[in-house]
């Protein structure tokens, strides 16, 4: 049972990376087609966090 938790806790904080990557990702995409570089570069240093 205690195994089950610590697994689908494994599970959970992956899912939850896996969205705030894409989050980011997706902000990036908007970021570019707007041109502004600062927010480029404060999204590509949160990327980098997260890898």
């Amino acid at each position: 049972m205690n195994t089950n938790r610590v697994e689908a806790a494994k599970k959970m904080r992956a899912v939850h990376k896996q969205n705030i990557q894409r989050s980011i990702e997706h902000r990036l995409q908007i970021a570019r087609s707007k041109g502004d570089l600062s927010l480029i570069k404060q999204l590509e240093a949160e990327m980098r966090h997260f890898q």
